[in-house]
C-alpha cells in the first residue's frame, strides 16, 4: 500500500520538486493550494500531463491561517507524512507585510501541528517543518549548525523561529514525530522572479537578448550558502524517514556573495556584470543579514545526505533556462 503525503505550498519551488520526488517513489500526494481568481499551478501542471502520476496527485483548496479547515483536511486525507512548506516566504516583503507573514509562517505551522496532533491519536503521522537559515540572522558563530543560537533580523525570520520552537514543543509534549529542516538558501529555475538569484538570471538573459538594459539590486556583498532546490527536497524526505524525529541543517557548506553570483551568471552569457548591475538603496532590508554559512555534517552523517550541485553548476542551470526564456520572449515580441 502506497504512503500518503500532504504538502502545503505544493505550487511553490520546493513543493513542486517534492511532489515529483514523492510521486516517483510511489506516494499518493495531496497538495494544499490557496484559492485565487487565477490558477498558479504552473510548476506542477506537467505532473497532470503524466498519465502515470495523475491519479496519485490531488489538490485541495485551503489556507494555513484557517486552522479548522486544515484540521478537517488532515483528518480526511489521513496522511502518513505532512510537509509544511507553505508560507509568505519573501524576507524583504515580510517587512511590508509583517502581520500576514507571522500568520502564515508562525500560526500556520501551529495549525499544521494541531491538526497532526489530532490525527496522531488515530494514525501515526510524521511532520516536516520548513525552517530557514534566516533564523540565524546576525550570526553568533560561523558556520551555523543545529545548536547555533538564533538571532532573527526580519519578521519572516522571527516567525520561522516561532514555528521551529513549536515543532520541537509538539515533539516533546505530544509524542509527535515532528522534525525541522533548517534549509540554507536553495535556488532553481523554478524560483520566484522576485528572489535575488532568479532576479539576476532573468535579467541577465533579457539583457543578452536585448530586452533589458539594467539590473538594480540591493546589498551585493551579502553572502549566502546557495544550493540547488532539487537536492534539498531529497533531504526533506530523508528527514522524515529517519529513525527518530530531530532537527537538521541542510546546506552546501560553502558561501558566496550576491556579487559573485552575478559574476558567474553574466560570465556564462559572455557579459561583464559591472556594465549592467547597479545598486538601488530601495532594495536594502531595514536589518541586513550579511553572512550565512551552514554546517551540514549532521545530515551527512545521519541521513547520508549531501548537496550534489555546486554554485557554478546551479548558476549555469538557471542562466541557461532563463536565457532560453528570454530568447522565446524576444521572438514572440516580433509578432
Amino acid at each position: 500500500m502506497s504512503k500518503i503525503a500532504l504538502i502545503t505550498g505544493i505550487t511553490g519551488q520546493d513543493g513542486s520538486y517534492l511532489a515529483e520526488l514523492l510521486l516517483e517513489k510511489g506516494y499518493e500526494v495531496h497538495g494544499v493550494v490557496r484559492r485565487s481568481s487565477t490558477f498558479a499551478t504552473e510548476r506542477i501542471d506537467h505532473l497532470y500531463k503524466d498519465p502515470q502520476s495523475e491519479s496519485s496527485l490531488r489538490l485541495h483548496y485551503g489556507d494555513l491561517t484557517d486552522g479548522q479547515a486544515l484540521t478537517n483536511l488532515v483528518l480526511e486525507v489521513k496522511p502518513d507524512e505532512i510537509y509544511n512548506l507553505g508560507a509568505q516566504s519573501h524576507v524583504r516583503v515580510s517587512f511590508d507585510q509583517p502581520v500576514y507573514t507571522v500568520q502564515s509562517v508562525g500560526v500556520g505551522a501551529l495549525n499544521v501541528l494541531e491538526a497532526a496532533k489530532l490525527l496522531n491519536v488515530e494514525k501515526k503521522v510524521r511532520v516536516y517543518q520548513a525552517s530557514s537559515s534566516e533564523m540565524y540572522g546576525d550570526v553568533f558563530e560561523i558556520p551555523q549548525k543545529e545548536s547555533t543560537p538564533f538571532n532573527p533580523q526580519s519578521p519572516y525570520a522571527c516567525a520561522k523561529v516561532y514555528a521551529f520552537h513549536q515543532t520541537v514543543n509538539y515533539r516533546r509534549s505530544y509524542d509527535l514525530f515532528a522534525s525541522n529542516g533548517i534549509l540554507f538558501n536553495h535556488e532553481s529555475e523554478r524560483r520566484g522572479e522576485t528572489f535575488v538569484t532568479r532576479k539576476i538570471t532573468r535579467a541577465a538573459g533579457r539583457i543578452k537578448a536585448g530586452l533589458q538594459q539594467k539590473l538594480f539590486l540591493g546589498n551585493l556583498d551579502a553572502k549566502r550558502d546557495w544550493g540547488y532546490a532539487k537536492d534539498y527536497v531529497d533531504g526533506m524526505h530523508r528527514i522524515l524517514q529517519h529513525d527518530a524525529a530531530d532537527d537538521f541543517v541542510l546546506a552546501t557548506g560553502h558561501t558566496a556573495s550576491v556579487r559573485e553570483f552575478c559574476q558567474l551568471v553574466f560570465e556564462r552569457l559572455e557579459l561583464d556584470y559591472e556594465d549592467f548591475v547597479a545598486v538601488d538603496p530601495r532594495y536594502y532590508r531595514p536589518a541586513e543579514v550579511q553572512l550565512l554559512l551552514g554546517d551540514p555534517s549532521k545530515a551527512e552523517q545521519e541521513l547520508n545526505w549531501k548537496a550534489k550541485t555546486s554554485l557554478e553548476e546551479l548558476a549555469a542551470i538557471m542562466t541557461d533556462h532563463d536565457y532560453d526564456l528570454a530568447q522565446r520572449e524576444a521572438h514572440a515580441s516580433k509578432f
